[in-house]
C-alpha cells in the first residue's frame, strides 16, 4: 500500500503510517530498529531495493531522506516536505518513508527524521554516496548509534579513509570493511592451520579500491609485519600472498567469484568468495550494533603506512596475531592485537 503526501509535516506522515499499518491488517509494530538512508534522487532506488532486502532479515522503519536541488534563489527560501509511505508487500517486512527535502528544510532533515524514528529502538544511518568526512557529527548521524559509510562510492577513496581514522567515533562503519569480511575468515581460517610465522604479505587488488587497503591495513596491524600493496585489473580483491617460514600461502581469486586456496605441504583447496551485492553487506552491519573496534584499529593504522619495516614485534608475533578461524561473516575478529602463542588465542 502506498500513500502520498505532498507539502506535509511529520505529524500527518505519522498519521499515514498508522492508517496503512490498518488497511492492510497489521496494526501492531514489529520493526527492530530505524534505519535512514541519506541518499541523492539518482541512488535512491538502488539504496532502497537493497535496504527493502535486508528487512527480511531484520524488519526495520526505514526512511529515506532525499535533499533535492533548489534552482533559484526564491526556491531556496521555501520549504516543502513530500512524503511517500508505503506498508505491506510494497514494503518488505517493515515500514518505508521516502522523504523529498526542498528549500530550507534541506539544512534541518534531523527535525524531519527524529519525530519518525521507532521509540525504544536503535538508529543506523547509511550514506551509499556522498557521505560526511565525520559522521558522527553529522546532525543525522548524531541521531543514530551506527553510521554507515561506503568509501568505494568516494571520488576519492584513499584520501576519504586518511579523513575517517581521524574523525573515527565508536559506531562508524564501512561497506568497503564489510565487504572483505570473507576475506579476513578465510585468512584467519589459513593461518590457524600451520604453525610458522609470517614474515611478509602481499595484498593484490584495483587501483583506488578501498577494500584492497583496509585489508592490507588489517593484515600489517595485526601480524606486525610489512605488508606491500600491489595492483591488479580486478575485480576487486584478487590475491593475498604471505611469506611464511614454512612457505608461502595464497589466497587467489582471479574471477570475483571463486578463489584457491594455496598451503605449503597441503593440496590446493577451491573455496567461495563471491563478490556480494549491497542488501548482503547491509544485512551484515545491522547483525551488530556495537562499535567495531578491529575495523578502528586498522583504519587508524594508515594507508601511509604500509609497506614500512616491522617495529620488531614480529619476532614474537605466531600465527594467532590474526583471529582464530572461528571468525566468520557473522563474528567479526576481536580487535586486540598482541603476540601471543597459537594456542593462547583460541
Amino acid at each position: 500500500m502506498k500513500i502520498d503526501l505532498t507539502d506535509t509535516t511529520a505529524s500527518k506522515i505519522n498519521k499515514a503510517l498508522v492508517q496503512g499499518r490498518r488497511a492492510v491488517g497489521t496494526p501492531a509494530v514489529g520493526m527492530v530498529l530505524t534505519l535512514v538512508i541519506v541518499t541523492d534522487e539518482e541512488n535512491a532506488y538502488d539504496a532502497l531495493r537493497a535496504a527493502s532486502d535486508a528487512s527480511r532479515e531484520h524488519p526495520s522503519r526505514t526512511l529515506v531522506v532525499i535533499k533535492r536541488v533548489s534552482r533559484s534563489p526564491r526556491d531556496r527560501t521555501q520549504s516543502r516536505l513530500d512524503a511517500e509511505v508505503r506498508v505491506g508487500a510494497d514494503a518488505g517486512t517493515g515500514e518505508t518513508v521516502i522523504l523529498r527535502l526542498y528549500g530550507e528544510v534541506v539544512n534541518h532533515a534531523q527535525s524531519v527524521v527524529l519525530p519518525l524514528l521507532l521509540p525504544d529502538a536503535p538508529v543506523v544511518v547509511w550514506w551509499p554516496v556522498n557521505s560526511p568526512i565525520d559522521p558522527a557529527n553529522d546532525p543525522l548521524g548524531a541521531l543514530a548509534q551506527r553510521r554507515v559509510t561506503d568509501t568505494y562510492a568516494a571520488e576519492q577513496p584513499i584520501e576519504e579513509l586518511t579523513g575517517r581514522a581521524e574523525t573515527y567515533t565508536p559506531g562508524d562503519t564501512d561497506l568497503s570493511w564489510t565487504r572483505i569480511t570473507p576475506w579476513r575468515s578465510m585468512l584467519a581460517a589459513a593461518l590457524d592451520q600451520v604453525s610458522c610465522k609470517v614474515t611478509s604479505v602481499e595484498v593484490e587488488g584495483e587501483e583506488f579500491n578501498p577494500s584492497c587497503e583496509l585489508l592490507a591495513m588489517w593484515l600489517a596491524d595485526r601480524l606486525d609485519v610489512p605488508v606491500k600493496r600491489s595492483q591488479s585489473s580486478g575485480p576487486g580483491l584478487t590475491a593475498v600472498r604471505m611469506e611464511t617460514d614454512c612457505g608461502p600461502i595464497v589466497l587467489d581469486r582471479a574471477d570475483g567469484s571463486l578463489a584457491t586456496l594455496s598451503i605449503q605441504g597441503q593440496p590446493d583447496r577451491a573455496v567461495a568468495l563471491k563478490r556480494r551485492e549491497t542488501a548482503e553487506l547491509i544485512a551484515e552491519e545491522l547483525r551488530r550494533l556495537d562499535p567495531d573496534d578491529t575495523y578502528a584499529s586498522a583504519l587508524r593504522f594508515g594507508v601511509d603506512r604500509l609497506g614500512e619495516p616491522s617495529n620488531g614485534k614480529a619476532e614474537a608475533a605466531a600465527p594467532a596475531s590474526a583471529p582464530a578461524s572461528g571468525d566468520s561473516p557473522d563474528a567479526k575478529p576481536a580487535a586486540k592485537k598482541a603476540p601471543a602463542k597459537k594456542a593462547a588465542a583460541k
